[in-house]
């Protein structure tokens, strides 16, 4: 019996060209506040470019500054309206082919994500893709928390993620394409691994 194929995106850098974390941010507080909140976050994010804070710790920094006690339906929505405004100008066309072709060959298509879920869902719903794993905010009432509901989306936690998503790793064949080193373990798991680069 033929295996099921797999096909698992990581999404800024592999997506997209470059990060579309920041620029949400950006988008949902406004340029002001954005630049205020960043500048009272620099000495994180420096600790973060000198490699002395860990990425999971800046994350969880930045996510606190904009997201703690935040209305979630507004966030939604303004989310939602990032990923049908803002999202497919910074899309790369060749991979978004590639995605396309999987879906052409009825291959099961997943994004797998540090990015927050908020915006990847509907960007996801928009091409297609039903699957996605991803960053995933804590709520507590109608306001977020300022925090993860899971651990961070990156490394180690995409592959454990994925495996919860698809069962024993034998029964099926994965393709998987990423940009970064939080794609490692992803990309180690892969019978098709593609580093930066998408097959012609």
């Amino acid at each position: 019996m033929t295996k099921p194929v797999v096909a698992a995106f990581d999404f800024d850098g592999t997506l997209t060209h470059g990060d579309s974390f920041l620029p949400f941010l950006r988008y949902l507080a406004g340029d002001k506040q954005y630049a205020l909140s960043m500048l009272q976050l620099s000495p994180v994010l420096l600790g973060y470019a000198l490699k002395l804070v860990k990425n999971h710790h800046a994350k969880a920094r930045v996510l606190a500054q904009f997201f703690t006690g935040q209305d979630v339906q507004r966030i939604q929505q303004r989310a939602r309206e990032f990923a049908q405004h803002q999202l497919p100008q910074r899309i790369n066309p060749k991979a978004l082919a590639r995605l396309r072709w999987h879906q052409q060959q009825g291959h099961r298509c997943v994004i797998v994500s540090a990015s927050l879920e908020c915006y990847l869902r509907p960007w996801a719903a928009s091409v297609g893709v039903e699957e996605v794993i991803g960053s995933r905010l804590g709520i507590a009432g109608e306001a977020y928390t300022g925090e993860l509901a899971l651990p961070n989306c990156y490394g180690v936690e995409k592959s454990r993620r994925l495996t919860a998503l698809l069962g024993e790793r034998e029964a099926y064949i994965l393709y998987a394409y990423g940009d970064s080193k939080g794609d490692k373990e992803l990309l180690a798991m892969a019978d098709y691994g593609y580093y930066r680069k998408m097959p012609d």
